[in-house]
């Protein structure tokens, strides 16, 4: 049977075209998807995230068994209020999802995963927490609201009271702060997201998200679909689960290398598989641009100097208007690039990511 997050009916009644996501009936636009993702770039725009999983834990041996789950430290999250992202791994250090966990204080954290791989996330986490003083609570209760763009601060800060508002003004990158009896309930909200710009993504009980749907709309913030999403977070150089990684992937194959911290006398799951990518990995994931007209997408082949590789995630980019993509290939120098496009191979640029540095096209682009 197909979910329905707590928004479903503000989508309908905004005439959005819903589509299956991952068992959730999700919108993917509400008219015009680029229209979506220009307003997010320029002004700040909303997203229904809910169908995330909110996962709490709590007790005594959290930290140590965060310590074991995650190929990121926790060990970085010192004052409560802070975020890391991080990869949570087979024990032969395939991606099994990519996730967000949050300091809350003492030994309470919360992990936020993504949707379309709940069962097989709560299955690993309390597999693994067995060995460890650990309670571990999913939250279906709670609705997410991300908030992004260059307004978008300003756009929230105005909708919470002024000694809310300046919690929300002072909060940091990858932060967040719980805000008790708001017009719309108890929030937390986070300065996280995924398209590349400023915001928050915020977390409400029940009936306060429609509320604070409906506020954030009529303060000027557009509702975005699910498109918009994927290009935007395409753009800022942000890997989507099931598509640029999985469990045959380690992250230094999917360009998270950067998530790894090899800390000394932490023994965490995938250990030895990433000492060794990190001196060498097989392969290695790219960005790439094509300057001629078309689409690149998932599953077509590239070649290079070192050989084949495929595309991984492909669109049309609306703020640079070229197509562009995230192909994994052989790992070492890439030297020319093409795809195959029925039969021709086309040229492409390999370029750094992210491709859009603060709403425009990153040098080199």
């Amino acid at each position: 049977m197909t979910q329905k997050t707590i928004l479903n009916a503000s989508h309908r009644a905004l005439g959005a075209r819903m589509v299956d996501f991952g068992g959730w009936d999700m919108p993917l636009a509400y008219g015009s998807q680029i229209e979506e993702h220009h307003h997010v770039r320029r002004d700040a725009g909303m997203f229904d995230v809910s169908h995330m999983t909110v996962v709490d834990l709590e007790g005594a041996g959290t930290r140590d068994f965060l310590r074991k789950l995650l190929a990121n430290s926790v060990d970085k999250l010192k004052a409560p209020g802070k975020a890391l992202y991080s990869c949570m791994l087979t024990p032969e250090g395939g991606v099994i999802d990519d996730l967000i966990v949050y300091f809350i204080e003492g030994d309470r954290f919360r992990l936020v995963v993504n949707a379309a791989t709940r069962d097989k996330d709560l299955a690993w986490i309390q597999a693994q927490a067995a060995a460890f003083d650990v309670g571990v609570t999913e939250r279906p209760e709670l609705a997410l609201i991300a908030v992004q763009g260059p307004q978008a601060r300003a756009r929230v800060g105005v909708l919470l009271g002024e000694t809310h508002a300046a919690a929300v003004a002072a909060l940091g990158r990858f932060a967040a702060v719980t805000l008790d009896a708001t017009p719309f309930g108890d929030l937390f909200v986070a300065r996280t997201g995924y398209t590349g710009e400023d915001g928050f993504e915020i977390a409400v009980d029940g009936a306060g998200a429609v509320a604070l749907w409906d506020a954030l709309r009529a303060a000027g913030v557009a509702p975005a679909g699910l498109g918009a999403r994927d290009t935007l977070r395409l753009e800022a150089g942000l890997a989507l689960y099931g598509q640029d990684m999985d469990e045959t992937v380690s992250p230094y194959e999917a360009g998270l290398g950067w998530t790894v911290a090899l800390d000394d006398g932490r023994d965490f799951n995938g250990r030895g598989t990433l000492e060794r990518h990190a001196v060498a990995a097989p392969r290695q994931m790219i960005g790439l641009v094509m300057d001629d007209k078309g689409v690149l997408r998932h599953g077509q082949v590239v070649a290079t100097a070192n050989g084949e590789g495929e595309i991984l995630s492909g669109t049309f980019s609306p703020t640079i208007g070229k197509s562009i993509a995230f192909a994994r290939v052989p790992a070492g120098e890439t030297g020319d690039v093409t795809v195959d496009i029925r039969g021709r191979q086309v040229p492409l640029r390999v370029v750094a990511f992210p491709f859009v540095r603060k709403g425009r096209p990153a040098d080199g682009i």
